[in-house]
């Protein structure tokens, strides 16, 4: 994965890798207001995200995902906020963000088995 100092940096490059879709988090659906296109959590999928805290404040916190929708045939960039200032809605798309964050990062000895 690679890595980047700022959000800007993150967005900017995700961009000129073809991720140029403006995505939003809309209740339980993740949208492209520009082509009007409001996707549940099966129609899209993580490729990558990367975290940033605030350097004035570590508590303003985002998280920056790569996205792509094979269904919809589009690629794009969704900023989130998590911390103090996250949306903590129980959506199935809120539960696929965090989903993918916790499972890609834990250790071997640490993803949970199936005993």
């Amino acid at each position: 994965m690679r890595s980047y100092e700022t959000l800007v940096d993150a967005t900017n490059d995700l961009n000129k890798r073809g991720y140029t879709a403006n995505l939003s988090l809309e209740g339980d659906t993740l949208d492209d207001k520009e082509k009007d296109i409001h996707m549940g959590a099966d129609d899209f999928e993580i490729n990558e995200f990367y975290r940033f805290e605030g350097e004035s404040n570590p508590s303003d916190m985002s998280i920056v995902y790569a996205i792509h929708s094979p269904k919809y045939n589009l690629k794009g960039v969704l900023v989130n906020a998590f911390g103090t200032y996250a949306d903590n809605s129980e959506s199935a798309i809120q539960a696929k963000l965090h989903h993918y964050q916790v499972s890609t990062h834990l250790h071997r000895e640490d993803q949970p088995t199936s005993d």
